[in-house]
């Protein structure tokens, strides 16, 4: 397994990304087992995310990239079997999902799980429902315009591109540490998937911290600062995504790309 500590960036956000390289490890994992039913699906994975950071999880289909947002999400599939997850030293593997997220993790689903029926104004103010509660409406609306714009459309009627802003959005609405996105740019046009992708720089220089999976991975790799990738459960790297861009043979033996 190879790690390469953080290489420094060019552009707005280097200082950002500096001050993440050299932060404390901010979640933690280790040693992660987790199942569905009697299958082996997160075979002992371990790595680091230091706050502020944006890690992009990658890996072929089936390597375990869901399942591992899944288990730091302690959602009820997979079943974590065995390991440790800390955020900001707090146990998550101690917790259920619903303590999870009040300790600040929020996961951004594949599907967007957009709630029929309510327009995106209610849908951001249900996420708001129950403390702890995060950003206002008003700074929602100021990173995400187009949300405003539409915030009294059915959710479920918006673009592919504006169901995932208000997907993001939503989480923002609670008391948010740790950022989960499950394959933001799915379905996205290139123009979108640019837009999405400002948009989870500004969310860092907020000092939140973020894990996306994705099978755009030159994508997710040009975003991150650092790249963990899996196959078949287990971690065959941690390092800089910069070196994954760089090095064609890693990128073909484990993302096919």
């Amino acid at each position: 397994m190879t790690h390469v500590e953080h290489l420094e960036a060019d552009g707005p956000y280097s200082k950002n990304r500096n001050m993440a390289a050299t932060a404390p490890k901010y979640l933690s994992i280790w040693n992660m087992e987790a199942y569905y039913g009697e299958s082996y699906i997160v075979q002992g994975i371990s790595f680091d995310i230091h706050e502020g950071e944006i890690l992009a999880l990658l890996g072929r289909n089936g390597a375990g990239k869901t399942s591992t947002l899944r288990a730091i999400a302690r959602m009820d599939d997979p079943q974590l079997n065995s390991g440790e997850i800390w955020l900001d030293h707090k146990p998550l593997h101690e917790m259920k999902s619903w303590q999870a997220s009040q300790a600040g993790i929020q996961l951004v689903p594949e599907d967007r799980s957009i709630i029929p029926g309510l327009t995106v104004e209610e849908n951001l103010k249900l996420a708001q429902i129950a403390p702890p509660i995060g950003w206002s409406l008003d700074r929602v609306y100021d990173l995400f315009p187009r949300l405003k714009e539409r915030r009294k459309q059915d959710g479920i009627t918006l673009s592919g591109g504006e169901q995932q802003m208000l997907s993001i959005a939503r989480a923002l609405c609670r008391d948010i540490k740790v950022l989960l996105l499950d394959e933001p740019y799915e379905g996205l046009a290139p123009v979108i998937v640019q837009e999405i992708a400002k948009t989870l720089e500004l969310i860092r220089d907020q000092g939140i911290t973020t894990v996306i999976v994705e099978q755009n991975a030159v994508a997710a790799l040009k975003l991150a600062d650092r790249a963990v990738i899996l196959d078949i459960g287990k971690v065959v790297f941690d390092g800089s995504a910069k070196e994954v861009l760089e090095d064609e043979d890693l990128r073909s033996k484990y993302l096919a790309i």
